[in-house]
């Protein structure tokens, strides 16, 4: 009998650990492609971009003063969404930039805001990973790398 148990839960850590790997790899696919799609979307528009540890392509087009961000901070931004074949999905220009708390937006823009000074402008090349994952949301396909057209302008 303990055999038979030690031999049960020895195949559902095997089961459980296959899905995590095949968990992890699939992530691994999708940073790599997403990695590859900005590259050759920056070099197809002959933009030169930093790059962070994370992911994240950012070009800072205006630096903005000393102020910057972190995650306790509520943020005024307008900004315009689009995806890497230049279809906008959401832009705040039509109306009165919206104010947020930093920590309540998606981690490319809780990391790529922070690279902004107050006033600061610019893009975000955001990997899916770091955007809406493998879950999309209305209007945004799962594992789709996102583009930012940024302009901070207070931070709080």
């Amino acid at each position: 009998m303990k055999i038979f148990q030690l031999r049960s839960l020895t195949l559902i850590i095997l089961i459980l650990n296959s899905f995590m790997f095949n968990s992890c790899s699939k992530e691994d696919d999708y940073s790599e492609r997403d990695d590859k799609s900005i590259r050759e979307y920056l070099q197809k528009k002959s933009l030169t971009a930093q790059k962070t540890e994370s992911g994240i392509y950012y070009i800072i087009t205006v630096p903005g003063n000393s102020q910057k961000p972190d995650l306790n901070s509520m943020v005024t931004v307008h900004y315009k969404g689009y995806f890497l074949d230049d279809a906008v999905f959401e832009s705040s220009y039509s109306g009165s930039a919206p104010t947020f708390p930093l920590s309540g937006v998606i981690k490319g823009w809780q990391e790529g805001l922070q690279l902004f000074g107050k006033g600061g402008k610019g893009t975000l090349f955001i990997p899916s990973r770091l955007a809406y994952g493998n879950s999309g949301v209305a209007g945004i396909p799962a594992n789709t790398v996102l583009i930012f057209d940024i302009h901070l302008i207070n931070i709080e």
